[in-house]
């Protein structure tokens, strides 16, 4: 006669042989904890040193600050303020004009013709070009002795040995027109993704209806991209707000300094002026004006929201 074999009762509703529901958790801390080490560790710093004066040329002005840095920043400090709007100004126009040009470029890629693959891959290439090799391209493209303004020169347009990157009423434009061809295939790459997911029937009911193609974009269209634009736009606005390479290698803020974002005046005050506590209170001061403006942008677009 077999003996019975004792079973410790089954939890309701977990089956014979599952993991725990830990376990996946326990899988995943490792990974976890290595970001937030290399994430937390970062942040935290920069919010110890804005509190404190810390100057490696001046050690003994080092110590305990409390609010000073911030005072001047609001205060004493009217580079701020220029470097504030003009990446206020600098966004705005980045993000509008990627915007438009990004969402054609995915209309016109979407439709159906001859070497689509091809125009798709060329559409998309720069964007996997690094700032940097960005930066040397168009600096090529704007030298006076062998760019484009030379060309403009024997064509009549223009004079010899003009540079439009060290006139400052021409650099903001030539480096808006470097920024674009950068960040215009992110705004297609995304658009392309989320129109290819629009139904075919909404066209064709719409078309039985007599909607002429432009009443189809602003109806189906639009509403369909809305939170894939508000996406875009926020990430786009963020990294934008935040660029340092393309501007530091192409003009260096200059000429006169009017080409300087905030970023990239933070780096200047870092790691050219080593007021390493100055430039962490900067840096706090842009971090809260960008989450401030990323809720209120959120907010007011109501993103995930119902479109109607």
């Amino acid at each position: 006669m077999a003996s019975a074999v004792a079973r410790a009762p089954r939890a309701p509703g977990r089956r014979a042989g599952a993991p725990p529901r830990r376990l996946p958790y326990l899988l995943i801390a490792p990974a976890g904890l290595l970001m937030l080490g290399f994430i937390a560790y970062p942040v935290i710093s920069v919010f110890y040193y804005s509190l404190r004066n810390y100057n490696v040329t001046k050690p003994w002005r080092d110590g305990f600050a409390g609010f000073d840095n911030f005072v001047r920043i609001f205060t004493d400090d009217p580079q701020f303020w220029t470097t504030l709007g003009f990446s206020a100004r600098w966004v705005v126009v980045q993000v509008s004009l990627q915007l438009a040009l990004g969402l054609v470029l995915a209309l016109l890629v979407n439709q159906t013709f001859v070497g689509r693959g091809v125009a798709r891959a060329m559409v998309f290439s720069p964007w996997a070009v690094s700032g940097v090799l960005t930066t040397t391209i168009w600096m090529l493209l704007y030298n006076p002795s062998t760019g484009i303004s030379r060309y403009l020169a024997d064509a009549g347009i223009g004079s010899y040995g003009t540079s439009v990157l060290s006139d400052t009423g021409t650099v903001f434009w030539a480096a808006v027109l470097a920024e674009l061809w950068r960040g215009v295939p992110f705004f297609a790459i995304l658009i392309l993704a989320d129109l290819q997911s629009v139904p075919k029937e909404l066209y064709e009911a719409a078309s039985v209806d007599g909607a002429g193609r432009a009443r189809q974009f602003l109806h189906i269209t639009l509403p369909h991209l809305r939170d894939a634009i508000v996406l875009a736009t926020l990430l786009r606005g963020v990294w934008e707000f935040n660029n340092v390479d393309l501007l530091y290698t192409l003009t260096g803020g200059g000429p006169a300094g009017v080409t300087t974002t905030l970023p990239l005046y933070v780096a200047n005050t870092g790691i050219e002026g080593h007021d390493f506590g100055y430039a962490s209170a900067l840096t706090t001061v842009a971090f809260v004006i960008l989450l401030f403006c990323s809720i209120l942008y959120l907010r007011l677009s109501k993103f995930g929201g119902d479109s109607k």
